[in-house]
């Protein structure tokens, strides 16, 4: 199979409330740092695909207006997918690998300050038996901790302790939005407290992929995506076990995270990679998605959300990209030899993205 890599990742500087800047202003000092970390111009790129969501803007057809930060004439291969930026580097890498392009930029932004981004995430539900009761995506998630609380597999303190190391790791980390020490607050829904919740974020990311060659040519180290799969849940709550996620293992086991890579031998089936970046917006749902990907071992040694994840920074239809580009930029800088990254998108952990990541 073709080798794809990630060759660059940008982001903003996420924050609560970017009124005073428009989608177009905030995404394209990003799409300047990724070309210029490959020394590409617009021109040079073979295909351009984008993820974003008309109803965080509150506009049909917003994702166009955005293209006025990448440059549309003379005209280019393009692409976009209603879904988090994740899940259109899935499609630019099917393209890379099938040889129709050498290199493509992939970008995804949300700003969710405008509006009311609880009331607006019920859209994503069955329109016929759970959105007419609006249940928002906090409340869903505090039904998924219960669970996971009475099924006694965490309890409120640990979940404390997520949300403290993730905030902790994100002091390192200049783009987060939260950094460092986090009350844990108040209940928001219980059992959840607002520290177990993800803040309200604006901001873009950008990743730029590259095959083969071009790829050793763009980066000295390129992390090279070994495998990539997403898969999903039943849409209906009631008939899933929210305790569990078998779409991220199955995603994962057919991305090659649970095989032995370069005749190294396993450790209790458990995925031989040193950092996983988590796409976790919610305390609970780290405790899920370790489960799932087999990291909650006590001995474990993986690095899980050393940029602080999605509890430190989570702009809607950007968290689950940035999500491979902090793992690809740990692989860049020698940070990582082989990291598991994840993306989700959907209430409690519906639709899951798992991309395997090695340097060379």
């Amino acid at each position: 199979m073709r080798e794809v890599a990630i060759v660059a990742f940008g982001q903003s500087v996420h924050v609560r409330d970017s009124a005073e800047t428009s989608e177009v202003e905030m995404l394209m000092p990003v799409l300047h740092d990724v070309l210029e970390q490959t020394g590409l111009a617009a021109r040079d790129i073979g295909f351009t695909c984008s993820g974003s969501s008309d109803y965080l803007a509150g506009r049909a057809f917003s994702f166009t207006m955005a293209l006025d930060g990448v440059g549309a004439w003379p005209p280019i291969s393009e692409s976009h997918v209603e879904m988090d930026g994740a899940w259109a580097l899935y499609e630019a890498w099917v393209k890379l690998l099938t040889g129709e392009a050498e290199t493509a930029l992939v970008y995804a932004y949300g700003k969710s300050s405008p509006g009311d981004v609880r009331e607006v995430l019920t859209r994503q539900l069955d329109p016929y038996y759970v959105a007419p009761l609006w249940p928002d995506p906090v409340a869903l998630a505090a039904l998924q901790a219960r669970s996971l609380i009475d099924a006694g597999l965490t309890d409120e303190r640990a979940l404390a302790g997520i949300a403290a190391r993730s905030r902790a790791a994100a002091e390192s980390n200049p783009h987060a939005q939260l950094r460092g020490a986090v009350s844990a607050g108040e209940h928001l829904v219980a059992p959840l407290r607002t520290g177990d919740c993800p803040p309200i974020s604006d901001g873009a990311a950008a990743v730029v992929l590259a095959a083969g060659d071009t790829a050793r040519r763009l980066a000295d180290r390129p992390a090279w995506i070994r495998g990539l799969d997403h898969r999903i849940e039943a849409h209906a709550l009631g008939v899933r076990d929210l305790t569990d996620s078998p779409s991220t293992r199955l995603a994962a086991e057919r991305a090659g995270a649970f095989a032995i890579p370069h005749g190294l031998k396993g450790m209790g089936g458990a995925p031989l990679v040193d950092t996983a970046e988590l796409h976790a917006p919610f305390t609970s749902q780290e405790v899920v998605l370790r489960r799932a990907l087999k990291l909650d071992a006590p001995d474990s040694t993986v690095r899980v959300n050393p940029s602080g994840g999605a509890l430190a920074t989570n702009p809607v239809m950007a968290a689950g990209l940035i999500r491979l580009g902090e793992a690809a930029a740990r692989i860049h800088r020698g940070e990582s030899d082989r990291a598991l990254a994840h993306a989700t998108s959907g209430p409690c952990l519906q639709q899951n993205l798992v991309a395997v990541l090695e340097g060379e």
